[in-house]
């Protein structure tokens, strides 16, 4: 529905900016949630470039802190769509959050959880909506309880998986929850496949010849970030969308291909599993919802 109030987290390019420019398109106020304010101003300049009637405005978000997540929640009185899009896909050693957490699993996950949370009651409208943004790499990862910071044991390319695998089991659980309490909001998934987003391709940056040959590979399997991004559009505007839902590419693999709805792994669609992270993330975060 139009004139709704939307906040897109990393709206300031890649998937966020295209599903923050579709938005406003239809004419929501759309506010870019965005650690990079600049970068923050220049994707809002583009959108008002592209559609000289948008309403967007820039808000610094950084999912890394929960200062800065409290402090952007306190500035929002309220809102009918929140998309969580932003994530973070490191490279190198393991690093942590400014509370500790590691970096993935805090960013991708317990920041979102956390912002979810806190701005949970100021959802209104007919159809509220959360859109939480998933990743096939979630799927054949299982999350290791022992040691959810992998500490212990880290790999970028793994841990970036399991963050993923919990995001797919919050949004899931957050959607179970949801309808337990008779909220009228609802909790939908997507994942873009994969797409030629800003953050695949530097993987590659610093390995020669064959960082070359593997960007040439990844440019002929992948699709463009404004088809990657149809699933979560889809799952925030579609009328006909239920809670619970999960849309990717109906391609083979799940990798490229129009928006269909598809299945989360096994392990993300486990309820003893979602009740276990819950708990987790509300000792993690100190915020505390819809709790049993």
């Amino acid at each position: 529905m139009p004139n709704n109030i939307a906040v897109v987290t990393g709206a300031n390019s890649g998937l966020g900016l295209v599903t923050a420019t579709e938005l406003a398109r239809r004419g929501d106020h759309v506010i870019l949630a965005v650690r990079n304010t600049a970068a923050g101003e220049r994707a809002a300049g583009e959108i008002r470039r592209a559609i000289p009637a948008a309403r967007v405005e820039v808000r610094a978000l950084d999912l890394a802190s929960l200062a800065s997540v409290r402090a952007f929640a306190e500035g929002v009185q309220t809102l009918h769509l929140l998309v969580n899009n932003a994530g973070l896909v490191l490279l190198g050693p393991r690093q942590e959050t400014a509370d500790g957490f590691e970096l993935h699993l805090g960013t991708n996950f317990l920041g979102h959880f956390a912002l979810t949370g806190l701005l949970l009651d100021r959802l209104a409208g007919a159809r509220p909506r959360i859109v939480n943004l998933s990743s096939i790499t979630h799927k054949g990862k299982t999350l290791d309880f022992g040691d959810l910071m992998s500490v212990r044991d880290y790999n970028a390319s793994r841990t970036y998986g399991r963050s993923k695998l919990a995001t797919t089991i919050f949004g899931l659980e957050l959607d179970r929850r949801l309808r337990a309490a008779g909220s009228p909001v609802i909790s939908v998934l997507a994942h873009p496949g994969i797409t030629r987003s800003n953050l695949t391709p530097r993987a590659w940056e610093h390995r020669g010849a064959l960082g070359r040959a593997l960007s040439r590979a990844f440019l002929l399997l992948t699709q463009p970030v404004a088809r990657g991004a149809q699933p979560q559009l889809r799952a925030a505007t579609a009328s006909d969308v239920r809670g619970g839902q999960f849309f990717g590419p109906a391609g083979p693999g799940e990798i490229r291909g129009r928006s269909t709805e598809v299945q989360p792994s096994r392990a993300a669609a486990d309820p003893a599993t979602g009740r276990r992270l819950w708990t987790a993330a509300e000792e993690l975060t100190g915020v505390r919802y819809l709790s049993d």
